[in-house]
């Protein structure tokens, strides 16, 4: 069975960026920018997917990623 990997710390390390500062930036709060980071989130919208992405000037593909175990 297949599951998605979230790379969000990776990108936001690349940047030098912390949580708080992105989670402003997106308009989330950090609790829930965390949750994500942590790969704990069941979904996430494409406009959130999106103000991530543009904040840290990456592509979807660079934060998420499926591994077939």
């Amino acid at each position: 069975m297949g599951r998605i990997i979230v790379n969000l710390d990776v990108e936001m390390a690349k940047r030098k960026m912390s949580l708080g500062e992105l989670a402003e930036r997106v308009d989330l709060t950090p609790a829930n920018l965390s949750i994500l980071k942590t790969g704990k989130a069941k979904a996430i919208r494409f406009s959130t997917l999106e103000a991530i992405c543009r904040e840290l000037g990456c592509q979807p593909g660079d934060i998420l990623e499926y591994r077939n175990d």
